[in-house]
């Protein structure tokens, strides 16, 4: 236990440089402090922030210093009553440094100040010490002074000799901006590193960190305990060689003082101001400011090939593929079964040996395979003072050299051992060159040859040096075309009764009718990487066609009479419709017994899989969020009241949710919806209930009634989903078999509705509108249909066209009895079949 003889003397002064800073001093007499008290007694809970001039006080909470755009006082963090000293910039939304992170108060009663050793301490009502600047330097009987500069910098000196003894740039929390240095020692090793908070609302240290490496060729790591989570590449000067380029990295520079390498952040405008924030989840999160005005936010971490060595030793990412790796020119996969199921960890090993030392005695060197603008791999190793004309060469001579690559500022680069974190860049990156036995370049040559031929002529063109097993291969796939092309001319009687009744209607006379081969060929004859997902339809698959158009084609599974049912109906729904937030059905294809859809491409997946999968790395903040709830209200209203014909969706669910290129949500999978005539009543009854748990309405579920109040039910679910980020069928609460919609109800009653939030969106200046989507989402989910608005008066709520809101009742399926998982849906009652099979999609984009 340590008690204070010294406290806190707040000083605001301009210094020569213009710099402003707030002082403290300590090491004054007994006798004086207790004047000084006094003195403070009439500002220390007033609540005001304090700007520092002259007078003598303890910093206590809830009072602030302030130096420029920063301020140093205690804090809570969301969701939490617990306290901390921390410094933050403009607001507390934004807190840079934390001191006692792992020590939070439990009350107000804290006091930040020097204690009699000199040190920074931060001390409860007990006097007891929960945290220590911990510097062990201290000249006895010296008088310290504490800095906070307006650069952010809280600085401990020895008032004597003005020698700094520590400051928080060198010991930081999760954030780095302008005037930090990242460094590394190259006599020592010593290196500051940012830590990752806990959890939005905990500032305890996370398991994430993240620093600079790698001397050679430096870079910054981030680390999931001490496995590497994602890497920057190498440093050259302007841009980190795998990020892609972006106007973040804008003042960033690279220096060397005193044996020591660092990163330093300056911006040349004033005006301008950025954070780098490691967040709990391991994200490197920037965020701008203009003006003090905040420009925007930006996750540096894009998507799954970000996340190290995704695809394992000598293979590549591309998220731009399906799937997203890829063994090198000359590898394939070490353990084909595990890599067919999406499991690259094992990576992949080289088709023919190289020959290295053996080359002068054939006569024949080892190649190399160029790929361009790529993410170099790890372990990079420098040869100094090789040109470029030279690189290939020093590498060809070292058998031990498996790769390397050239970059004006940091020379020749080479590696050795295993190639790992090898990822495509859309822009940036370099060209990097892949050591192959020579015999394997022949055989990448051919078949890049072969496949331009590919492109130019409809029949695939076979070539004598290809040898028979392509070559049969081949002719197989011809034979197959041909076989279905004159199966669909004579047996027209395969066509169901059902198409053929379509067609005699017109049902399809609005839909363009794609021919079998076309999407074949543009689905590589629906090859496996092809294959996106799965759904009770069929399997989905992504496709290119001649003019370079990407699309998702649906395929009915052959034999599935009840997806035919569902086929006839989304031809019938969607072909009719047109709508922003609504997928965009391209045209169909119908010969022989193939029935397709071919739908516009949605490169953003679904929103399940950004919400609750492993695709969480595209960052939805609430602003996304919001756009995204107000779209498919509009998608919705469309369906419900402003189409030609009124539809019912009866399917509305997270995996439903299809995201184009920018996040703007899109309504898919009509094979379960109703469609109503404008003469018709809008409510129905089926005896064939066909949905999924956790998004079906009561009257739906259990007594096979729906109307436009299902699809708001569902839609209800989604906004509680979007809030919490989290899943209403796969939830728990201490260890309570709640769902989201109970945990909801259970919060509101107890008046903690706050903390249905997803942490990692929660703002306070969105906290009011945040708070009413929760409310319309219960609104939405109430157990009476009859209570439920229908969906143009929730799009007015979204709006704020509707102010004042009623209260909602309990919602549906908030007792535990009445909470089925999603593995179980087949209900007791023998008179309805609730088939999830059949609409429960696997697909994760289309």
């Amino acid at each position: 236990m340590k008690r204070t003889t010294g406290f806190l003397h707040g000083i605001i002064q301009n210094n020569k440089s213009g710099l402003t800073k707030a002082t403290f001093f300590s090491s004054m007499s007994k006798d004086v402090l207790g004047v000084l008290l006094l003195i403070s007694s009439f500002y220390l809970y007033s609540g005001s922030c304090i700007d520092f001039t002259a007078s003598f006080q303890f910093v206590r909470d809830p009072d602030t210093i302030s130096s420029g755009s920063f301020k140093l006082g205690f804090f809570s963090p969301g969701n939490s009553t617990k306290r901390y000293v921390g410094i933050w910039y403009l607001s507390e939304t934004t807190v840079v440094w934390v001191a006692n992170r792992n020590s939070p108060l439990r009350d107000s009663s804290g006091v930040f100040t020097i204690s009699k050793d000199g040190n920074l301490v931060v001390l409860n009502d007990q006097n007891l010490t929960l945290w220590s600047s911990n510097v062990s330097n201290i000249p006895p009987n010296s008088s310290m002074m504490a800095l906070l500069l307006d650069t952010g910098n809280l600085v401990l000196k020895d008032n004597t000799t003005g020698q700094t003894l520590w400051d928080s740039f060198q010991h930081p929390s999760d954030s780095f901006f302008p005037k930090m240095k990242l460094g590394i020692s190259r006599g020592t090793g010593e290196k500051p590193k940012l830590t990752s908070w806990t959890s939005p609302s905990d500032p305890s240290i996370g398991s994430f960190s993240a620093s600079l490496e790698r001397l050679d060729a430096p870079e910054v790591v981030v680390y999931n305990g001490s496995k590497p989570y994602w890497r920057s590449g190498p440093w050259n000067g302007q841009e980190f060689l795998g990020v892609k380029a972006s106007s973040y990295l804008d003042g960033f520079s690279l220096k060397e003082y005193n044996d020591t390498y660092y990163i330093s952040f300056d911006l040349a405008n004033p005006s301008y101001f950025g954070v780098f924030k490691l967040n709990s989840t391991g994200n490197l999160v920037v965020t701008g400011w203009i003006n003090k005005q905040e420009a925007g936010r930006w996750r540096i971490q894009h998507n799954e090939c970000d996340i190290y060595g995704q695809c394992g030793a000598f293979a590549f990412c591309n998220s731009q593929s399906t799937p997203v790796c890829s063994c090198l020119d000359g590898f394939e996969p070490k353990n084909p079964d595990e890599w067919n199921k999406q499991n690259w960890t094992n990576g992949c090993i080289r088709k023919a040996p190289l020959l290295c030392d053996k080359r002068i005695k054939n006569g024949i060197e080892d190649a190399f395979k160029k790929i361009e603008n790529m993410k170099t791999p790890d372990f990079v190793e420098r040869l100094l003072q090789v040109p470029e004309e030279n690189c290939s060469r020093q590498c060809l001579q070292n058998c031990s050299c498996l790769a390397y690559a050239y970059d004006a500022a940091i020379g020749c680069m080479s590696w050795s051992g295993k190639l790992i974190d090898i990822r495509t860049i859309a822009s940036g990156g370099v060209d990097l060159y892949i050591r192959l036995a020579n015999s394997e370049l022949k055989k990448h040559e051919e078949n890049v040859g072969e496949r331009k031929n590919k492109r130019k002529v409809t029949v695939i063109a076979i070539t004598v040096t290809v040898g028979a097993t392509i070559f049969g291969a081949c002719s197989y796939f011809l034979w197959t075309i041909i076989v279905a092309r004159s199966k669909g001319k004579k047996n027209q009687n395969g066509l169901s009764e059902s198409m053929k009744r379509a067609s005699r209607q017109g049902k399809l006379e609005e839909l363009p009718l794609f021919e079998f081969e076309k999407v074949a060929i543009a689905t590589n004859n629906f090859h496996q990487s092809n294959r996106l997902g799965q759904g009770g339809f069929g399997p989905v698959y992504k496709g290119e066609l001649q003019d370079s158009q990407v699309i998702a084609v649906k395929r009915l599974s052959r034999g599935s009479g009840q997806g035919l049912e569902e086929f006839m109906n989304e031809v019938r729904v969607i072909s009719k419709l047109q709508h922003r937030n609504l997928v965009r059905l391209l045209g169909c294809c119908i010969e022989g017994d193939e029935r397709m859809l071919v739908y516009e491409y949605m490169p953003n997946k679904s929103l399940d899989a950004l919400l609750f999968g492993s695709r969480r790395d595209l960052f939805l903040d609430w602003k996304k969020r919001y756009n995204i709830m107000e779209g498919i209200a509009r998608g919705l209203l469309y369906l419900h009241r402003d189409s030609r014909l009124k539809i019912i969706h009866r399917d509305l669910k997270a995996s439903n949710i299809l995201l184009d290129e920018e996040l703007n949500p899109k309504i898919s999978d009509f094979g379960l919806a109703k469609i109503f005539k404008g003469d018709e009543n809008d409510q129905g009854n089926t005896r064939r209930v066909i949905g999924t748990y956790g998004y079906m309405s009561p009257e739906y579920a259990m007594q096979g009634l729906f109307s436009e109040k299902s699809d708001v039910f569902s839609f209800g679910v989604l906004l509680l989903e979007i809030v919490a980020g989290k899943k209403n069928t796969s939830f728990y609460h201490e260890e309570m078999p709640l769902s989201l919609l109970g945990f909801a109800w259970k919060l509101r009653v107890e008046d903690n509705i706050k903390s249905l939030i997803d942490r990692d969106i929660y703002d306070p200046s969105f906290h009011v509108e945040i708070l009413r989507c929760i409310h319309i989402g219960l609104l939405c989910v109430q157990e009476a249909a009859k209570d439920r608005p229908n969906m143009s008066t929730v799009y007015s709520m979204l709006n704020s066209e509707i102010v004042n809101l009623p209260s909602p009742t309990q919602p549906a399926f908030t007792k535990s009895q009445y909470t089925v998982s999603a593995e179980s849906s087949q209900q007791s009652d023998p008179t309805y079949s609730i088939c999830n099979t059949v609409t429960i999609t696997e697909v994760q984009g289309r």
